[in-house]
């Protein structure tokens, strides 16, 4: 008779449900804080419920949106800044549905990781909190993957998913119009795209994470995790108060790529670059990594995170109204026959 093997247990393959356990236990308030109108059930269910009717939709269109954070969340490993990456995650997704011209609703996120640490997962999550309620969405479910052999016990990977909404015929863009103004909203710094350029400059700059940011206080780690500035609350009211006839998020691909995705055919884009001043961080980055302005303007927002495409004679009110909600607001230029941008003065 063969002998018998010792007996195994999950927790032996590295996974404890009892930590998942303890986590979901862990988050339950912040989550409970995202209620809005609309939301059924809270976390814990095989699925979360979600009234439509209840949130004052008559003739819903649905818009979902997905996304991550990319490598900016090295930079919260390496550094153990863990707070703000869930306001990153929660704001790509949703500053992505407003442009669609919808209201975000509810949102869910999946947290995978080596070996799940309760009190970081925590922090972590509590971020996604915060950004949902600054969205004014729900946190309303989730997933929690512990993977060992997947990733290292430290590290860990974010995505989320948000699901809006709007009355039938209400969709962005609509209107867009030869002569319509470009405003640009400022950033609040990288935001969550060309993180693999900024580490590959900072190696090359031969700083750490924990020295003195060039570009202004505080660390360098701490400055480049700037969360994400949500842009739901401001587009929503410029949309309500008419004459916004598109938004583009600037993201991935930076002004160069994400603004002609709201032009009709055949229309494109007067920019002039004097209109802003480039942020510090970004003057940092340009020099340090010797970036061309065609680099910079199609990698990074450089300092522009959100552009709305108003009709002229609505863009002086909007202006206004976006200021006193407490955006910083520039005149980019206007929209014009023929394909593509077309930029005129320097980026700096």
């Amino acid at each position: 008779m063969s002998e018998r093997r010792n007996g195994l247990s999950y927790s032996d393959a590295g996974v404890d449900i009892d930590a998942g356990n303890a986590l979901v236990e862990a988050i339950k308030p912040a989550a409970k804080a995202t209620a809005r109108a609309g939301v059924m059930s809270g976390l814990g269910g095989f699925g979360a419920l979600f009234d439509l009717k209840a949130a004052g939709y008559s003739d819903p269109i649905l818009v979902a949106a997905t996304d991550g954070v990319g490598t900016k969340l090295r930079i919260a490993i390496d550094t153990g800044h863990l707070d703000t990456i869930g306001i990153d995650l929660v704001a790509m997704c949703v500053n992505d549905l407003v442009c669609q011209g919808a209201e975000p609703l509810f949102f869910l996120d999946y947290f995978a990781t080596g070996k799940l640490d309760v009190a970081a997962a925590t922090r972590i999550i509590t971020g996604i909190a915060e950004g949902c309620r600054g969205a004014g969405c729900a946190l309303i479910g989730g997933e929690t993957a512990e993977m060992p052999g997947m990733y290292a016990a430290e590290d860990f990977d974010l995505a989320g998913f948000a699901v809006g909404a709007m009355e039938r015929g209400t969709a962005l863009p609509a209107g867009v119009a030869e002569g319509d103004v470009l405003l640009g909203l400022a950033s609040d710094g990288v935001h969550s795209n060309g993180y693999s350029l900024v580490r590959k400059i900072v190696e090359q700059s031969s700083l750490g994470w924990d020295a003195q940011a060039p570009f202004g206080s505080g660390t360098l780690g701490a400055a480049l995790l700037t969360p994400t500035r949500l842009y739901v609350a401001p587009v929503l009211a410029a949309l309500r108060a008419g004459g916004l006839h598109a938004a583009a998020h600037i993201t991935g691909g930076g002004l160069t790529e994400n603004l002609p995705r709201v032009l009709p055919e055949g229309l494109g884009a007067e920019i002039d670059l004097d209109a802003w001043s480039l942020p510090p961080v970004f003057d940092w980055l340009m020099r340090e990594g010797g970036l061309d302005a065609p680099e910079m303007l199609k990698t990074f927002n450089s300092g522009i995170g959100m552009v709305l495409v108003v009709a002229p004679e609505a863009a002086e009110a909007l202006t206004a109204q976006l200021e006193q909600a407490g955006e910083t607001v520039h005149a980019l230029g206007t929209v014009r026959a023929g394909a593509g941008i077309r930029y005129s003065g320097t980026l700096a």
